[in-house]
């Protein structure tokens, strides 16, 4: 029999690819993570995907939050936190562990569990540890769920301040003096530990900048200017993580540069400067983000000196295998550029010199956005 002239069923459109933006979390940059989950959220082309905003409690509770990106600024120089945007002070979202279901749970106690649909992709904006340095990203490699940014591998690197330095320094990029006390060190033997500390003072000179090994959005760091104030910078330091790296001061201009996966490989934005802010001793948290000290971009480079940083940005993120986006941060001295740090998963807020600089390469903030997904959707999870 013909089935030609049968009513045929509509057929269904294709669903949009479901986009999970996980943002808060454990650490002490969980306010700024909001905010920059804020950003992301007002970015997201509606049309091209659908939203779920997944906010994780400063205790490690998976809320389900309100898709409202307004409520996600700082306001009177304070961050938001998710427990101010959760739909429930109980409730849980739980993901899926089988790499054969995708679909996202959420169950509060004494109901019956919703089902909130399968996600695609994971867009997690995370800062520090417990997000940022491969925790999450290892839970999603176990769940096969596709996500924005680094690996397990890279985003440890990216957040352990001493083997980034150690893969830097074994690709050849220049990185500046530094000592590691770690836990056990100054637990057995504290005045060895200080000890170690001035020897390096006395080899490099004071001023030095004490920070958690572990942490960023310079958070926990103290520039410390001689003898008396090193304690108290000790124990900030260790008031985000026990395990500690100083360095010794740098005098160069502060250069940063932004590196993202396009469909041929990474490539750099142009760079930008950060000028030393008046009222402060470097450029500290306050800095960044509630008085928010203006970045030059492009920074005023030579030619030669633009294409060096961007070089040197893009080897970087080759050297530590990360994916995505990164921002690098150097030092331009007399001697040239040295790498200070990388970031795996930099800031996005609206103030951030990331979507600053590639703003100023031709991309807006939108498309970055969109990239990011587009480069996570092509990856599979994985050995890769």
């Amino acid at each position: 029999m013909s089935t030609e002239n049968l009513p045929q069923s509509p057929q269904q459109p294709p669903r949009k690819p479901r986009v999970a933006v996980v943002f808060g979390g454990r650490s002490s940059e969980h306010g700024i993570s909001v905010v920059t989950a804020g950003a992301v959220l007002s970015a997201i082309d509606r049309t091209k995907y659908d939203v779920l905003p997944i906010g994780i409690t400063q205790d490690g509770r998976w809320a389900l939050t309100a898709d409202e990106p307004e409520r996600m600024a700082i306001t009177e120089r304070r961050t938001p936190n998710v427990a101010e945007l959760a739909e429930s002070s109980e409730g849980g979202v739980v993901l899926p562990v089988d790499p054969g279901n995708r679909e996202v749970v959420y169950s509060e106690p004494g109901s019956v569990p919703k089902a909130l649909g399968e996600v695609d992709v994971v867009f997690p904006v995370l800062h520090g540890p417990y997000g940022e340095d491969g925790t999450l990203q290892g839970l999603l490699e176990l769940s096969g769920v596709p996500y924005v940014g680094s690996g397990v591998l890279a985003s440890a690197v990216g957040q352990d301040k001493e083997y980034m330095k150690r893969v830097f320094t074994s690709f050849g990029l220049a990185v500046g003096p530094y000592v590691v006390i770690r836990p056990r060190e100054w637990e057995q033997d504290e005045s060895g530990a200080r000890k170690k500390i001035v020897d390096f003072a006395g080899e490099h000179g004071w001023p030095l900048f004490v920070k958690p090994a572990r942490a960023g959005s310079s958070i926990g760091i103290t520039k410390v200017d001689g003898l008396a104030g090193l304690d108290d910078a000790i124990a900030e330091a260790q008031r985000h993580d026990p395990k500690i790296l100083v360095e010794a001061a740098l005098r160069g201009r502060e250069i940063e540069c932004g590196v993202l996966d396009f469909e041929d490989g990474p490539r750099a934005s142009v760079p930008s400067e950060i000028p030393s802010p008046e009222s402060h001793a470097y450029y500290d948290f306050e800095a960044k983000y509630i008085d928010s000290t203006p970045g030059i971009v492009p920074a005023p480079l030579t030619p030669q000196e633009t294409a060096e940083v961007q070089k040197l940005a893009v080897d970087a993120f080759e050297a530590a295998s990360c994916e995505g986006l990164v921002r690098a941060d150097f030092f331009l001295t007399d001697q040239g550029f040295v790498i200070n740090e990388i970031n795996t998963m930099p800031g996005m807020t609206p103030i951030s010199m990331y979507p600053q600089m590639w703003q100023a390469s031709g991309v807006s903030y939108p498309e970055l956005v969109d990239r990011l997904i587009q480069a996570a959707l092509r990856r599979s999870t994985g050995l890769r």
